[in-house]
């Protein structure tokens, strides 16, 4: 009776490691439940999102046996951005990929397919992106604990990003790429490329992976096309003919590639939408007033970042002990206390490395911003120099 309990026990552990040894692809469809996402004439970016996980986890389910596919849901559910990384680590994922359907306000038009990896928004267009994904949070009641102060409105909150060191991000990089020239390929759609911005649910994630927008709910054609039958499929089957080509690459592997189990439709995004596709978002302003800012923004100049210090009531001596023997140490006089500066940049990245190296010195110093050697919201001169990255 021992022997066979122990061989059992043998054979459960085997059965244990087999499985273990699966690659483990962990597919994320955005949004759910009470929170929506993005809303077109008649459909909800929750829906989209949700199809066409389900599609592309069935053609790796169906071909590729030796992969495990963990859906963050499968329902139209409520799943907290924070939960969904944490399905990710919990089961030690070997790849994560969020899908999300993009939109643009006011009757703005843009078309085509776009992927993200975590990291600093280099463009205006990825930080508005980036907020209006991370923005469900808002509905999560404890989400300022849970995401330690973030606010996901906020562009100073983003600046974080930048300094992430991700060991996963080079194979980060190259899973985008194959997911953009693959699903642009296979389902005839638009390339606007592959981009990094801020957005929390890849922070939070311990493995390679992305998240892909497959296109604009608010462009009507761009909506028909991905609630259409045929729409759904083509993209999945991008997203499984790139998942493979990673795969066999990092992890060995070899399955087959699909052709379409429906009838392909004619794509909306083809021939005689091709020479739209460059179709910025309607700005609010006018032309005529764009000279007048350009000339504002030539007189004030790019704001002067600096690590404030000390405050003290009186000028110090260039070798006082309170100064740590700290060299580029500038000061100013506000409401009668002497300030003590050190470092001086228009790069704010720079400046906020310096605090940290600081910060063992000087615990309580933080980031001021100068325009015209006058001290100025610090805040708005972050946003400015985000908007001129």
């Amino acid at each position: 009776m021992t022997k066979r309990l122990f061989l059992f026990a043998a054979l459960l552990m085997m059965v244990v490691t087999m499985a273990s040894a699966k690659f483990t692809l962990v597919i994320d469809a955005g949004h759910g439940g009470r929170d929506s996402g993005a809303k077109g004439k008649s459909a909800y970016e929750k829906n989209i999102n949700l199809k066409v996980a389900l599609a592309f986890g069935k053609y790796v389910e169906k071909n590729c046996p030796d992969v495990r596919v963990i859906y963050t849901r499968k329902t139209d559910e409520f799943i907290s951005l924070a939960e969904r990384a944490a399905i990710a680590n919990r089961n030690k994922a070997d790849l994560f990929i969020s899908i999300h359907t993009n939109a643009l306000p006011n009757g703005a038009v843009a078309r085509g397919f776009e992927v993200y990896t975590l990291g600093m928004h280099r463009a205006n267009d990825n930080l508005e992106v980036a907020k209006r994904e991370n923005s469900v949070i808002l509905v999560e009641k404890d989400y300022k604990t849970r995401y330690q102060g973030f606010d996901p409105k906020s562009s100073e909150s983003y600046i974080m990003f930048e300094f992430i060191q991700d060991k996963y991000m080079a194979k980060s990089v190259e899973l985008a790429k194959l997911v953009q020239s693959n699903v642009c390929k296979i389902a005839n759609r638009p390339n606007k490329g592959v981009h990094q911005a801020g957005f929390l649910v890849l922070r939070e994630t311990s493995m390679p992976s992305c998240l892909v927008e497959l296109g604009f709910i608010t462009t009507p054609d761009e909506e028909k096309l991905l609630v259409s039958e045929s729409g759904i499929d083509a993209h999945a089957r991008g997203l499984y003919q790139a998942f493979l080509k990673y795969k066999n690459k990092f992890a060995g592997g070899q399955a087959p590639f699909v052709e379409a189990v429906v009838e392909e439709q004619e794509n909306p995004t083809t021939a005689s939408t091709k020479e739209t596709i460059k179709e910025e978002p309607v700005k609010p302003e006018s032309k005529e007033k764009e000279p007048a800012k350009e000339k504002e923004s030539e007189a004030t100049g790019p704001a002067v970042f600096k690590v404030l210090i000390l405050s003290v009531e009186k000028p110090l001596d260039d070798n006082d002990k309170r100064l740590q023997g700290l060299s580029n140490v500038a000061h100013f006089t506000e409401n009668g206390r002497v300030n003590y500066t050190c470092g001086a940049s228009e790069d704010y990245q720079e400046i906020f490395l310096l605090r940290k190296t600081l910060s063992e010195k000087f615990p309580n110093a933080y980031i001021v911003a100068f325009k015209n050697n006058r001290m100025t919201d610090v805040k708005q001169a972050i946003d400015e120099y985000t908007r001129g990255q």
